[in-house]
């Protein structure tokens, strides 16, 4: 049996999401964003959180200004200034972009220094002995100031390959001249699990405290951070939900859950871990990158499950499928409903719902519909809240605020300021029946107007319920514009958030249906389950 390393003396947890990961095409974080979310990363426990490189950009500037003026107050982590060794040619006392650095009034700095020989002749147009008196100089400079240096060696494992005694010299002189921690960059991505412990092991030989920062272009880069940690690393870096440049940095929470579950190191406390799931889903809203359904630990799909057996198994003990407790970081374990849901599935997530469906019988007859359902188109894996309409209904438990008797829309291409449709909806409410008009731009929009114009009188409720995604998907692509139609929606009243499904041989007979079902359940009462909040 394998023997897991003991955990070191001194261990860091390093987030660069508010730089590396603020590199991500179409991530965009404003001032507020940044101090959002390292209040989010305080709270969950890192060691340390990298605000930006000041200097080098307005908002990064504005950012460490704005903490050191009491903006951000940290009780865990430590913050850090990015930045890069002095110019070739010059001294880190001149150096504006060093005092910048010191003008972030950080604790700590990290200052990137390359560590491949042709990146030093072919980008910096410098020699390698130079290069190396930048980064003594950087180093002495800031630590005689005060402050605790991290220097990243920049593309250190294609520059070890190209020239290791060179590579080797960078971590040598860095720690020489003061620097806590040498950090090890895959740059490029490149590497794989089994080249990292050799090159790892080697600086560690050279005495430094080394530290790794990977890439995901192999995608190995959590598989390459805790190759790192096996050999030696005593300090990793990453991003909340994997965010980076290209195809991102190592997942941060990834490698903490790892590091915490099954190495049974502390890194974070079972309290920081059981916030995990809450603290991916905090930056997700603030980056507006959304969730990554399939993300281990704390992905919506993390835990779910959709095969007959796995439901049966589940049934006697739900470690069968699942390698922990999801409860640890967070998250839960869900039953998927599908045509491949067995009866147990369906048991499991009535329980889940609040449905006692331990009748054999009862729970066959079910499973039956849904898969004859799932046959026509509909999916009830990410749309609880029709299935729970679905359980309602075949169990007798439906009482419906509402019921349609009529609607109809009806569109054109004459816009006005009040859009391009109009809706007509006939509904039974209370034992009165309304008729209603709505307009909207397109028919989806009028006859949410119409709808909420015939229910709010008697739920004024329904004034809070706002549309938050509309995703359609073509079914049976062979059958061109006679195709089925999918529609999934989802909704939320400001505490709860909600998915219904609808399925139509046109588009807007299939979102009616979505709408409606969100509208409905929306009135009912909600099991605790369900309740999601924002």
């Amino acid at each position: 049996m394998t023997v897991l390393p003991v955990a070191p003396p001194t261990f860091h947890l390093y987030d660069t999401t508010l730089r590396d990961g603020a590199q991500q095409e179409g991530l965009r974080l404003s001032v507020s964003d940044k101090l959002k979310i390292a209040r989010v990363l305080d709270d969950w426990g890192v060691g340390f959180i990298e605000g930006g490189w000041p200097g080098a950009n307005p908002t990064d500037t504005a950012f460490f200004a704005a903490a050191a003026a009491g903006e951000l107050s940290l009780r865990n982590a430590t913050l850090a200034a990015f930045g890069a060794t002095r110019r070739a040619g010059s001294t880190a006392s001149s150096d504006p972009l060093i005092r910048a650095l010191l003008d972030a009034e950080t604790e700590v700095v990290c200052v990137v220094a390359k560590s491949h020989d042709e990146h030093v002749l072919r980008a910096l147009r410098t020699d390698l002995s130079e290069n190396l008196a930048m980064i003594a100089d950087t180093v002495s400079f800031l630590t005689g100031e005060g402050r605790r240096v991290f220097v990243d060696a920049e593309h250190f494992f294609d520059g070890y390959r190209a020239n290791a005694a060179y590579a080797l010299q960078v971590v040598e002189v860095a720690a020489q001249a003061g620097a806590e921690v040498v950090v090890l960059c895959d740059t490029n991505g490149g590497m794989l699990p089994s080249q990292m412990g050799e090159v790892v092991a080697a600086a560690v030989q050279g005495g430094a405290h080394i530290g790794i920062h990977c890439h995901n272009d192999t995608g190995c880069a959590v598989a390459n951070s805790l190759a790192a940690i096996e050999a030696g690393a005593m300090h990793v870096q990453g991003t909340i939900n994997g965010h980076g440049e290209r195809t991102g940095n190592a997942d941060l929470i990834t490698v903490a859950a790892d590091l915490s579950l099954k190495y049974g190191w502390p890194v974070l406390s079972d309290e920081s871990l059981a916030r995990s799931t809450a603290v991916s889903h905090a930056v997700a809203a603030i980056t507006h990158v959304a969730p990554n359904p399939r993300q281990p630990y704390v992905g919506a799909s993390a835990f779910a499950h959709k095969a007959g057996l796995h439901g049966s198994a589940i049934k006697v003990d739900a470690n069968l499928y699942q390698h922990i407790d999801p409860r640890r970081v967070g998250n839960d374990m869900r039953m998927l409903v599908s045509d491949m849901a067995g009866r147990a599935n369906i048991q499991l997530k009535g329980d889940e719902l609040g449905f006692d469906l331990s009748d054999r019988d009862l729970a066959a007859r079910i499973t039956e519909v849904v898969k004859q359902r799932e046959m026509e188109g509909y999916s009830y894996e990410s749309a609880d809240a029709s299935f729970d309409l679905l359980l309602r209904q075949e169990t007798g438990a439906l009482d419906p605020a509402f019921e349609v008797l009529r609607w109809r829309a009806l569109t054109s291409d004459d816009v006005t300021d009040d859009g391009d449709s109009e809706a007509t909806v006939k509904v039974r409410v209370d034992d009165q029946v309304l008729a209603r008009v709505g307009e909207g731009f397109g028919p989806l929009n009028a006859l949410d107007h119409a709808l909420r114009a015939a229910l709010e009188p008697s739920h004024p409720e329904v004034a809070g319920f706002e549309l938050t995604d509309y995703r359609v998907r073509i079914l049976e692509t062979g059958h061109g514009t006679d195709a089925i139609v999918r529609v999934l929606i989802d909704t939320t009243d400001g505490e709860r958030s909600w998915t219904t499904v609808g399925v139509g041989t046109n588009v807007v007979e299939a979102s009616w249906e979505a709408l409606h079902d969100a509208y409905l359940w929306g009135l009912l009462d909600a099991p605790q389950s369900m309740q999601r909040a924002r």
